[in-house]
């Protein structure tokens, strides 16, 4: 839970900036404003534009974040005539005020001669999500690694062309996340680039096993000598990656495929259906040290791999036509927390925000940021301000939207 207690009085914006504070975004006024500078020095002066300030860097996230709650294709809508105007927030700041500052909007301005990570202009931002996520919450012991659902407007997606969409597909990243499975909280982002269309790139790399047992490894470094259990699908399960989190007092659970996973070292025995018919249910168990391979059988055969479950204890799966199926107890676990991920997906993935730029580091910054609000709003959900408000996710955020354009007086907290 969280590790703060918020005041009564505490407003949306107050667990916002635990994670996005204020030097954060005065950083970006500061990196914004170099960068229009270098850039009018370059291709010519720009006399429209001003330098920006606290108050319109709050206001120009405030008009992106509020197309996660309407969910409108251009975030120049709200100053249209159409169906996604919103003309009580769109008197703060002029469009082509807004057009200006998008245009230089920058968190790092310029390469240092020492910055070979392909993500230099965001990766501070990210560093200091991190600390906030860190330092704001502490996680359940059973946590689960994944790639979280990133919603697309439905009604977008029904009218716009087959051209269109082939477009939105080519993103150049793939964003993981470890996420503790009681509450939904968010712990870790990890952003793997797509670096080329090579033998090297994201797309080649899709379903082997190195590149998921480096995201696993990048998601859990600051995991190792806590007992966490992690659930993990079957592209990362793989039983050299589990003996090594083993030794960083890392205990795991994954569902295993033959298909999709490393099964290096596995006995084939287990690896191959049985042909004689089974009953729901029933199941097979292999152990090596701690380490348990469980074939169960429920209108086919699943398998996982554990070393944080005993497989003699039992558990059961209730399943609404069928009653109790009785299973080892690490697959009603896994199946347990995987539902609780699906819930998450169900109930914040729509909250994401849909302005989607050209600029790779600026896709994951606005992704980044809607995975903020909705850990904001998590811990809001578990804070006493929750019992005197009471705001839906939707709510939530736009009393965020409304206090980062200064229309909303934030009551004073900390």
């Amino acid at each position: 839970g969280p590790t703060r207690k918020m005041p009564l009085t505490a407003s949306a914006m107050d667990f916002f900036q635990l994670f996005v504070p204020d030097n954060v975004l005065k950083n970006m006024v500061v990196q914004t404003n170099m960068y229009a500078k270098k850039y009018q020095e370059r291709f010519g002066s720009d006399d429209a534009w001003i330098e920006v300030t606290l108050t319109e860097m709050k206001a120009f996230l405030g008009y992106m974040i509020s197309t996660s709650i309407h969910h409108c294709e251009s975030v120049l809508s709200i100053w249209s005539s159409g169906f996604y105007s919103n003309k009580s927030i769109a008197l703060i700041m002029t469009q082509s005020r807004f057009e200006k500052i998008l245009k230089y909007f920058h968190i790092v301005a310029f390469r240092s001669s020492q910055t070979t990570h392909s993500l230099y202009k965001i990766q501070p931002f990210l560093d200091s999500l991190q600390n906030g996520f860190d330092s704001a919450f502490r996680p359940s012991q059973a946590q689960v690694l994944h790639e979280p659902l990133i919603d697309e407007d439905p009604v977008f997606i029904a009218t716009c062309t087959e051209r269109e969409l082939r477009k939105r597909k080519k993103r150049k990243f793939s964003l993981w996340v470890r996420q503790c499975s009681s509450t939904g909280f968010i712990c870790q982002i990890y952003v793997h680039l797509k670096e080329g269309s090579g033998a090297d790139g994201l797309d080649a790399l899709k379903n082997k096993p190195q590149l998921h047992s480096m995201v696993a490894k990048s998601l859990c470094q600051n995991a190792s000598g806590k007992n966490y259990i992690i659930f993990t699908g079957p592209s990362i399960t793989s039983l050299n990656l589990f003996e090594e989190f083993e030794k960083q007092e890392i205990y795991c659970c994954g569902l295993l495929s033959t298909r999709k996973s490393d099964c290096t070292g596995l006995p084939p025995s287990m690896l191959n259906n049985s042909e004689t018919p089974q009953s729901r249910g029933q199941y097979r168990i292999r152990m090596k040290g701690n380490m348990s391979l469980i074939c169960w059988y429920n209108k086919g055969h699943f398998r996982f791999l554990t070393n944080a479950y005993s497989p003699v204890q039992q558990g059961v799966i209730i399943k609404r036509k069928s009653g109790e199926i009785p299973c080892p107890l690490a697959v009603e676990a896994f199946a347990a927390h995987l539902s609780y991920i699906c819930k998450y997906d169900d109930k914040y993935s729509k909250y994401f925000i849909s302005h989607k730029p050209n600029k790779t580091w600026q896709q994951v910054f606005w992704f980044a940021i809607s995975i903020a609000i909705n850990n904001a709003y998590i811990l809001y959900k578990m804070s006493e301000a929750y019992h005197v408000t009471r705001y839906s996710r939707a709510q939530f955020g736009e009393r965020l939207v409304k206090e980062l354009l200064g229309l909303e007086d934030t009551s004073p907290s900390h």
